[in-house]
C-alpha cells in the first residue's frame, strides 16, 4: 500500500474513493462541450470556470509533489490538469474573437504568470522544511475563497423557494467528494486537505437540505419576474467546488427571446436549459 503514498488503510480507502468520485465530477462539463462542438460555438458559456479549475489542479499537483508520498493527490490532479486543458483548448477553438482573446489573456496571467510566480517564490525563497506548509496554505486559501461562492445561490433558493437552478445530483456528488477528501485529510493528518473540505461538505449538505425543503416549489411568477430573471442571470456563473482540484462553473446560456412576459421559458428555451443542466 505504501506505493500509493500511505500505509494508513483508512486514508488509502478514502483517497481511492475520492479519486473515483472526483473523476466523475470532472466529466460534468462533457455535455456542455459536446454541445459546443456540435454547434461550433461557445454561445453564452464562459471560460473562467475551466481556467480556475486548471489553476486549482496545478496548485494541488504542486503541493502533492513537494509533500511527497501523495500519489493519490497526484493521480486525480494530473487527470484534472489534462481534462481542463482539453476543455480550454476546445473553448479557444470555437469561441468568437473577443472571448478567445480574453481566455488567452486570463490563461497567461493566471495559469502561467501567477502559478510561475508562486512556484519560483516558494522554491527559491522558502526553505524546504517550510515550503510544504506555505504551498498547502496557498491551496487552502484559494479553495476556501471559491467554496464561498455558492452561498449566493443558497440565498436565492431561500428567497425564491425554488431549487430549479440547483441540481440535486450535482450537489450530492460534490458533497460526497468533499466527505471522501475530508476523511482522507483527517486520516492522513493533513490539515491543508481537511480544512477546505469541511466547508465543502457543509455547504453541500445545506444545499441538499434546501432541496428537500423546496423541491416541490416552483419559481414564483406573479410579481416576481424580476427575481426569476436575476436567478437566471446568476446561474450563468454558478460556482461549485470540487474538493482539492477544481471549482467549476456550469453556465446556463439564456436566450432572452425565449422568455415570455410572464417569465416562462418557451419550447426552445426549455430545450436549451435541459441541455445545459445535464450533469450536470
Amino acid at each position: 500500500m505504501a506505493i500509493l503514498g500511505t500505509d494508513n488503510t483508512l486514508a488509502l480507502t478514502f483517497g481511492i474513493l475520492g479519486n473515483i468520485i472526483s473523476f466523475l465530477v470532472y466529466l460534468a462539463p462533457m455535455p456542455t462541450f459536446r454541445r459546443i462542438y456540435k454547434r461550433k460555438s461557445t454561445e453564452g458559456f464562459q471560460s473562467l470556470p475551466y481556467l480556475v479549475a486548471l489553476f486549482s489542479s496545478m496548485l494541488w499537483l504542486y503541493y502533492a509533489s513537494v509533500k511527497t508520498n501523495a500519489i493519490l493527490l497526484i493521480t486525480i490532479n494530473s487527470i484534472g490538469c489534462a481534462m481542463e486543458s482539453l476543455y480550454i483548448i476546445m473553448y479557444i477553438i470555437y469561441a468568437h474573437k473577443n472571448a478567445r482573446n480574453l481566455t488567452i489573456k486570463l490563461f497567461m496571467a493566471m495559469n502561467l504568470g501567477s502559478f510561475t510566480l508562486i512556484l519560483l517564490i516558494t522554491h527559491f525563497a522558502i526553505p524546504g522544511s517550510f515550503r510544504v506548509k506555505v504551498v498547502g496554505w496557498i491551496c487552502v486559501s484559494i479553495s476556501v475563497s471559491v467554496f464561498a461562492a455558492p452561498l449566493s445561490i443558497v440565498a436565492r433558493v431561500i428567497r425564491t423557494k425554488s431549487v430549479e437552478f440547483m441540481p440535486f445530483w450535482l450537489s450530492f456528488f460534490l458533497t460526497l467528494s468533499a466527505i471522501m477528501w475530508f476523511a482522507y485529510g483527517v486520516f492522513l493528518k493533513d490539515i491543508c486537505i481537511a480544512i477546505p473540505n469541511v466547508l465543502g461538505f457543509t455547504l453541500g449538505l445545506l444545499q441538499m437540505l434546501l432541496y428537500a425543503v423546496y423541491r416541490k416549489g416552483g419559481a414564483r411568477r406573479n410579481g416576481v419576474t424580476e427575481e426569476r430573471d436575476e436567478a437566471l442571470e446568476s446561474m450563468r456563473n454558478v460556482v461549485v467546488g470540487i474538493p482539492l482540484r477544481t471549482h467549476e462553473v456550469f453556465p446556463t446560456p439564456i436566450n432572452d427571446g425565449n422568455v415570455n412576459e410572464h417569465g416562462i421559458v418557451g419550447a426552445n428555451g426549455a430545450e436549451e436549459k435541459g441541455n445545459s443542466m445535464e450533469i450536470k
